[in-house]
């Protein structure tokens, strides 16, 4: 199937990040959100981050006001009608995804991949909103998404053979690679393996074996990590962490790794995200 139009739900963090990359590979975008001012704040952050790549010299003046000239930002969801591919990237909420979805679906063309860049969330579960199950996949960037090379592709129960290959193909024109996630279970590949080592750095600082800056320091020089525990959740978004690390509980059985500890879970209640609310574990100013 030949895709044109890439349709971005949410132009957040990741959602303008898969809408700027989309546009590099000569796409056409339609980023929708609900408001106009996250909007129109993708909007100028993507302009800010090719400005950047021009005084680096990395891109011409002309070809980032070619990228940008292949975005249009709405607020109106009907506005995605007619597009060829469908990229998901609202907020880690199983309802208001399946929301999202059952939109969509009413929505778009019927042969229409329906993507969606949750971290943790099951594939199948988000595909019980639409009619067409074997058409919904994971298709999960990682922050920020013009940076970052890898591009997890996850199987839902009925996700089909084709829908993988074409969302495969899809990432690879976008200059990614791809790891094809086989069984839709909780965390996926990366999330699986990041989580554990969240908790046991959370777990190393609350017993006072050693401070943030010491683990941080740990990893980076012992590890060969280029950010630290601490650091990578402020980066990624305490809530977001937090978010998947409710998840795996009520979805693994409720086991006892998986709970939050106390000093995570104060950190979010008080509203320190991390970089995005210029405070978390650390305070940015």
């Amino acid at each position: 199937m030949e895709i044109k139009i890439i349709g971005v739900l949410g132009a957040g963090l990741m959602g303008r990040g898969i809408a700027q990359v989309a546009a590099q590979a000569g796409y056409t975008v339609i980023m929708r959100d609900i408001e106009d001012r996250f909007v129109e704040g993708g909007l100028s952050a993507i302009d800010s981050f090719l400005k950047v790549s021009v005084e680096k010299g990395k891109m011409t003046e002309e070809e980032k006001k070619a990228i940008m000239g292949r975005i249009k930002g709405t607020t109106k969801l009907e506005d995605l009608k007619d597009v060829d591919f469908v990229i998901e990237a609202v907020s880690e909420n199983m309802n208001l995804k399946k929301e999202v979805f059952r939109s969509l679906d009413e929505l778009t063309r019927k042969e229409v991949i329906l993507a969606t860049n949750t971290s943790s969330l099951s594939i199948t579960d988000i595909a019980t909103a639409t009619k067409r199950p074997d058409k919904v996949v994971g298709m999960h960037f990682f922050n920020p998404v013009p940076l970052m090379k890898l591009v997890e592709i996850i199987r839902g129960y009925y996700t089909s053979d084709e829908t993988v290959a074409i969302t495969t193909e899809l990432s690879k024109r976008f200059g990614k690679e791809t790891v094809e996630v086989k069984k839709d279970i909780p965390g996926f590949l990366v999330n699986r393996l990041l989580i554990p080592h969240f908790l046991e750095a959370i777990s190393l600082y609350e017993k006072g074996i050693g401070t943030k800056e010491d683990i941080d320091k740990a990893a980076k020089l012992g590890l060969n990590y280029p950010m630290g525990p601490f650091e990578l959740m402020d980066l990624l978004g305490n809530d977001t962490t937090y978010a998947i690390i409710e998840y795996f509980y009520n979805n693994l059985d409720k086991e006892l790794k998986w709970s939050i500890p106390y000093t995570f879970r104060a950190l979010v209640q008080a509203g320190r995200y991390g970089r995005k609310t210029k405070a978390g574990w650390y305070d940015y100013k």
